[in-house]
């Protein structure tokens, strides 16, 4: 099944979200790096509600830190970004695929982007809209990897 990765969160009811989320689907979630809160934050924890328990989540304290768990995994790194070469709905998602995410002030930082296996974009029908919230974005591209997979059964 994907696995979801969170480079850099910031904002604690997002990864909370994302948190009940990956619990409610059974995904393996990762964060990385520097967050913009702290693992025992009560607004993460309210957003995550009372799931955190079913959360399979892993703290990689640096993205090289999590570069050899990928490397020992295996998969494929996909970066979700405004600036994405391909339609999401267009990937043919694979089961051992990681599906990376930005924080949500700045997206994926460059030397991320630059090992991604793809570069993945959510379209936009508003020009003046940037981009969605993390756990709305999580959720789209989560959800349509596990249609993909026939997962949703």
């Amino acid at each position: 099944m994907p696995r979801v990765v969170l480079v850099e969160p910031q904002i604690p009811p997002n990864t909370g979200a994302v948190a009940r989320t990956c619990a409610a689907t059974k995904t393996e979630l990762h964060l990385v790096g520097s967050l913009g809160f702290e693992i025992s934050d009560r607004h993460l924890k309210r957003a995550g509600l009372d799931y955190w328990p079913y959360v399979n989540w892993h703290y990689h304290s640096s993205w090289e830190a999590f570069q050899a768990i990928h490397q020992q995994k295996g998969g494929r790194l996909l970066g979700f970004t405004v600036a994405g070469d391909y339609n999401y709905a267009q990937c043919q998602f694979r089961a051992d695929d990681w599906l990376l995410f930005g924080k949500e002030s700045a997206g994926l930082p460059p030397v991320v982007l630059e090992v991604c296996d793809a570069k993945l974009y959510l379209p936009m029908s508003q020009p003046q809209v940037r981009s969605l919230n993390l756990s709305v974005s999580v959720a789209v591209g989560l959800f349509e990897a596990r249609r993909q997979l026939g997962e949703l059964d």
